[in-house]
């Protein structure tokens, strides 16, 4: 996912600079008659925002900052179906035709404010050309990222999965120092806290992160690009095909 780095050249209606993808890569007569129309939010960490079976009233544009989409089992736990960050948008499913929530979303590293748009305006735009084919390309990108996820969760290992996931939260704040609880981020790996604990524990021993409660930094990159699995790479790759 590309950097946010360069100096953006459209701001938000609160004048923070845009880094969201697919607002970013609309035309500018396009952006400029959609920004009008968004609502700047303060996302609070672990606060839903989007519940299963409940009617989307607003998707989403995250400006930074990474957002889990969840599913609730029977027994209330819940495990992470996708992951969202300034490359695309919370409330997908609305562009597909449903405007049902589909799984519980909320904030699980803060990084930067949140814009969003009233469904009636969203569904309105998104008709329309330029949008609604960035929107359809991050659709397609969110299901390339759901497919490798199911694979990676069967096939591959905890460490692994771990290494793929923080490798995939440093894309999208850019930032060593990752806020990140570790109950979280038992949800997104579908585990227990004591056995992300575990793990943790295990890299911070091999020097590849620093832990504490509520931040990991990352020291190594290259070595936990190393001990991930396949997954990370595809996955970038993907958005990358698309321009995302």
């Amino acid at each position: 996912m590309r950097s946010r780095n360069q100096t953006p050249r459209r701001l938000l209606p609160d004048g923070t600079p845009l880094y969201n993808r697919l607002l970013g890569a609309l035309p500018a007569a396009d952006y400029a008659r959609i920004r009008p129309h968004l609502q700047m939010h303060t996302a609070v960490v672990g606060k839903p925002l989007q519940e299963h079976g409940v009617p989307v009233t607003d998707v989403y544009f995250p400006n930074g900052g990474v957002y889990s989409v969840t599913a609730e089992m029977r027994d209330h736990e819940l495990v992470e179906v996708a992951t969202v960050g300034r490359e695309g948008m919370l409330g997908i499913g609305v562009f597909l035709g449903d405007r049902d929530g589909a799984g519980r979303t909320f904030l699980q590293v803060p990084d930067g404010p949140l814009p969003s748009m009233a469904v009636r305006r969203f569904v309105r735009e998104s008709a329309r050309g330029p949008f609604r084919d960035v929107v359809a390309l991050y659709a397609q990108a969110n299901l390339l990222q759901m497919m490798q996820c199911s694979a990676c969760n069967a096939l591959h290992d905890l460490t692994q999965r771990c290494c793929r996931w923080l490798l995939q939260t440093q894309d999208r704040v850019e930032s060593n120092d990752l806020l990140l609880k570790h109950e979280f981020l038992a949800i997104m790996l579908g585990v227990h806290r004591p056995t992300v604990t575990a793990v943790l524990g295990r890299l911070q021993r091999s020097g590849l992160i620093a832990s504490r409660y509520g931040c990991i930094r990352v020291l190594k990159r290259g070595r936990l690009e190393a001990a991930s699995c396949e997954c990370y790479g595809v996955i970038r790759a993907h958005f990358e095909r698309l321009g995302l």
